[in-house]
């Protein structure tokens, strides 16, 4: 593995999503748990334009969404919902200038990736986008633009954080598969190509610049590996505690060929927690199952909670965190 990719990552990091609605306060959580690897917290109990689907929708360029009964539906012009998400990311990223002066290194923020997106957001006619290949394209599109300019807010906010973008894809395997329901419910749409799937993401994914990560993350079961690394990602974040022994060799081929796993290994709502190694000791086993040089951990791996935390109290969210880092640390400490 290359310093360079060693250096794009930390040890650990949170996934996304907070619970509460206080930005101030979760920024200060996520830049002071991890001090390697912050990232800009989501916070969708503030309402719609907060949730993953609203704060995207609020990124894209010449696209506009609305709040209907049934989701997000595009629309022809910017109403309060867009207004609304606008405002409350510009609030978080206030919070963040102002909890990471003077900090450099990697920095992740978060984005819907342009598939789950595709499955969430409504057309005029209140069918998702999915189903229209054409609408599909332009709204990769507009969200790789959207992210261009978001990437260029944070660089200017943090002149010194390296930022890796997250694009958050739960609903890529429902439409590899074509699992995912139209809006009457009685139907699916149709399985979209894995190469239209690719080169969307590829397009999303080249919003980023100058070299820095993007990653992937999914918290469903079946997170395509092989596609992922095709589609060129520098990480893939996903559930631990979902994995099957099929995905072994995907997991063994990702690891080898410097491909970063961001693997969610502490719960994402209340539990008790174990000790920092008996969280990790999936990893472990994994590794030496696989054969994998257990001096390779540390570069290869990023520890997380298993998905977001917004339905977590805050109490245990804080804890989650923290329990991340000192799992990371046992990991480096004692690889075997």
């Amino acid at each position: 593995m290359s310093e360079n990719s060693q250096t794009a990552f930390g040890p650990a990091t949170g996934v996304g999503s907070l619970p509460g609605d206080d930005a101030r306060e979760a920024v200060k959580t996520a830049t002071g748990t991890f001090e390697d690897f912050p990232f800009l917290p989501e916070l969708p109990a503030r309402g719609p334009g907060a949730d993953m689907i609203g704060r995207t929708a609020g990124m894209l360029v010449e696209l506009y969404a609305r709040v209907e009964p049934s989701g997000w539906r595009l629309g022809d012009r910017p109403g309060r919902d867009t207004k609304r998400a606008r405002a409350w990311l510009g609030e978080d990223l206030d919070a963040l200038e102002e909890f990471t002066q003077g900090y450099q290194g990697p920095l992740k923020v978060q984005a819907v990736g342009p598939w789950t997106l595709a499955a969430a957001l409504e057309l005029r006619g209140g069918e998702a986008v999915l189903s229209d290949p054409g609408a599909c394209r332009d709204l990769a599109a507009s969200l790789a633009e959207g992210l261009r300019l978001h990437l260029a807010e944070i660089r200017r906010r943090v002149p010194g954080a390296r930022p890796v973008l997250q694009l958050d894809e739960p609903s890529l395997t429902a439409v590899l598969r074509g699992q995912v329901r139209s809006a009457s419910g009685y139907r699916t749409h149709r399985a979209v190509d894995r190469q239209l799937v690719e080169a969307a993401l590829r397009e999303v994914a080249g919003a980023q610049s100058g070299g820095d990560p993007v990653v992937v993350h999914s918290c469903a079961p079946d997170v395509p590996f092989a596609l992922l690394r095709r589609a060129g990602f520098a990480g893939i974040s996903f559930d631990f505690s979902l994995l099957t022994e099929r995905d072994d060799d995907a997991i063994g081929e990702a690891a080898e060929s410097g491909t970063r796993l961001l693997a969610g290994v502490v719960p994402g709502t209340d539990t008790a927690l174990s000790d920092p190694a008996g969280s990790v000791m999936g990893v472990r086993t994994l590794w030496r199952r696989l054969g994998l040089r257990p001096e390779l951990l540390a570069e290869a791996v990023t520890v997380t909670p298993s998905c977001g935390l917004a339905g977590a109290s805050p109490a245990y969210a804080r804890r989650a965190l923290a329990q991340c880092v000192r799992a990371a640390r046992s990991l480096a400490d004692n690889p075997e």
